[in-house]
């Protein structure tokens, strides 16, 4: 991504690591009282527009802090506050409250016995007020350089995209205060070429009804709503004590929201979230499809106005993969390869159940009728399971509403609950995979399934063609291939294999940290192997090999290869198979190896293009 430029941002100060401690700023303008061992009142005085939160990562305890404005409560949010150290620093925006009094009521739950105890905590002294603050890259050897990335702090799902006047909105699941999962917010970033991000600020914030959740957001063009033709309408899950849903709707292109005085507009006795909503010309009425999560199925809605909602049907229980709840449904129509029909696709992300272990994508195709859904059925009549991504790094993902020229445009969270909070990152947790286009295709057995295609606007990533080759004999003898210094690359591959047993690719780099990639020509899958990847040891579920089926007979297979600096995302025939694998070498992979085993293969056609972040 050319990258990470928050668009509303003041010039920043030079303030090294996250938003560091040590600058050069006093600490005037705020007063700390310690008004017992674990409750402290930091009153604020000055004018700025931020005060810096110190934290440190190895505490998982929350401070709970109760912003209080002129009184009153205006929110709750939860810092890990520094004890002995500081990892880093956090900003606080208190623009918003300009001409008002300011104060934080925090209770700590770390155990002090006397208030001396409390006021050794480095974080009181850390607590400075500015009027900058630095978002500059402090971790180049593993943020990505052309995928989506939270400035700052922990992101996940990605939530309410839609596309608008050439302009593509991004919103997703966001901590601002720290590179955890907490104070649920609606980050938000635009693009006009799924390549250059802007960072915008943030939509929605944890209210009375509960933190942000995720959700989906639709263009009104018909003022169904009643606030206005072409108001932007999203709704989310407040999630409180418990789950519910609720509106909020912007009449500025998405850049600020207003949350519905009359929320929520959708209770249940049981547990449901992430509403994902369409307009359904058919029928003329909106539709909504919510994940049951614990029951592990999907509800559906139908709407005239976007408020008021009627339960119309169900669909999952004791289908599919039912070992993780199901969240972040979306549901979307396509055509059929060669014919002028069309299938809905149900997207139904499951944590944990995925076939590699923790969360992943499954999918079903059938037929929707505006109440409810019908899949499509083995010949024996079982529904059969589907996976979007056979890597262990793709969750969440979902589809931008109003897309031009029919295009059906997803992006997921590159990353897996069973390892996202300890990957080796602190300035920012988690990036968003590549944008990829739906498609349906007929695999070799003849079954209808869906393809991921890398969205054509990444093309413009290709830079100079620093390597390439065709029409040669791939044998027991590797063949070696120069990445790019920066390890950064598309690889474009065709080769075929059917008179060879295995073809394996290896991507490394001089300290012998490797990727490998075998298509096994005899059972027509492709592994990836990142066991060595480089560091692995923060989570033992991390070191895997994952499989996927090639969906193809003949032994001919092209591959579109991804490399960034902390992920490698593998296209294959178009799409047909996907594998979505984060990576951290200490240092770029710098060659590429390709070899066959038992019988030669064919390399039909190679190029290693540089990426171009110009």
């Amino acid at each position: 991504m050319k990258n990470n430029r928050q668009k509303f941002l003041i010039p920043a100060l030079l303030i090294s690591g996250f938003f560091m401690p040590g600058v050069a700023v006093a600490a005037d303008g705020v007063e700390v009282s310690h008004l017992g061992p674990t409750n402290t009142l930091v009153k604020v005085t000055g004018d700025e527009n931020f005060i810096l939160f110190p934290v440190q990562e190895i505490y998982e305890d929350d401070a709970r802090i109760n912003v209080l404005v002129d009184g009153k409560i205006e929110e709750t949010i939860y810092v890990r506050l520094a004890r002995t150290k500081t990892d880093y620093s956090v900003p606080y925006d208190l623009s918003r409250f300009k001409g008002k009094n300011v104060m934080f009521d925090i209770v700590t739950n770390q155990t002090r016995n006397t208030v001396r105890d409390a006021k050794d905590d480095v974080c009181w002294d850390g607590m400075i007020l500015t009027d900058t603050f630095d978002t500059t890259n402090t971790e180049v050897k593993w943020r990505p350089a052309y995928h989506h990335t939270p400035l700052y702090g922990w992101m996940n799902d990605p939530n309410g995209m839609f596309y608008k006047d050439g302009v593509w909105h991004l919103y997703y699941q966001k901590n601002p205060y720290g590179s955890k999962w907490q104070n649920m917010t609606w980050g938000h970033s635009t693009s006009t070429d799924f390549i250059n991000w802007e960072h915008q600020p943030d939509v929605l914030r944890p209210d009375g009804l509960g933190a942000i959740f995720s959700g989906s957001a639709v263009i009104d063009h018909n003022n169904t709503a009643g606030f206005g033709e072409d108001a932007i309408i999203a709704l989310y899950t407040s999630a409180g004590t418990s789950q519910m849903q609720s509106l909020a709707h912007s009449n500025d292109n998405g850049q600020t929201f207003e949350v519905y005085p009359g929320n929520p507009i959708i209770t249940l006795e049981s547990e449901a979230r992430d509403p994902n909503m369409f307009w359904n010309e058919k029928t003329g009425e909106w539709n909504l499809v919510l994940a049951h999560a614990l029951e592990k199925e999907n509800l559906f809605f139908t709407s005239p106005d976007l408020i008021n909602w009627t339960l119309s049907g169900t669909f999952g229980k004791g289908l599919g993969a039912q070992e993780g709840v199901w969240e972040c449904p979306d549901l979307f129509e396509l055509v059929v390869p060669g014919t002028n029909d069309k299938k809905w696709v149900l997207i139904c992300n499951i944590n944990p159940g995925g076939p590699f272990g923790g969360s992943s994508i499954q999918y079903f195709i059938g037929d929707f009728d505006g109440k409810t859904f019908t899949s499509d059925t083995n010949p024996d009549g079982t529904v059969p399971t589907k996976w979007l991504d056979y890597g262990k790094d793709n969750y969440a993902l979902v589809s931008w509403s109003d897309a031009p020229d029919n295009r059906r445009a997803t992006i997921g969270w590159m990353s897996n609950w069973q390892y996202a909070a300890d990957v080796p990152t602190t300035q920012f947790r988690s990036a968003n995979t590549l944008p990829r286009e739906m498609e349906l295709f007929v695999d070799a057995d003849g079954e209808l399934r869906v393809a991921s295609v890398p969205s054509p606007e990444l093309e413009k990533l290709r830079g100079k063609v620093v390597a390439q080759a065709s029409d040669k004999n791939i044998g027991q003898k590797e063949l070696h291939y120069k990445l790019p210094a920066d390890g950064m690359a598309e690889i474009d591959l065709t080769f075929e294999a059917s008179d060879a047993d295995l073809l394996t690719l290896t991507i490394d780099n001089a300290e012998g940290e490797k990727v490998v990639m075998k298509y096994d020509a005899k059972n027509h899958t492709m592994s990836f192997d990142r066991r060595e990847s480089g560091v692995v040891d923060f989570s033992d579920k991390f070191p895997a090999i994952t499989t996927s089926p090639t969906f193809e007979k003949d032994g001919k297979i092209s591959l579109r290869i991804f490399i960034d600096r902390s992920s490698i995302e593998l296209f294959g025939n178009n799409g047909q198979f996907v594998m979505t694998n984060l990576v951290f070498p200490n240092n770029p992979y710098t060659n590429l190896s390709v070899q066959s085993k038992n019988g030669n293969a064919h390399l039909v056609d190679l190029k290693i293009y540089s990426i171009d972040l110009r």
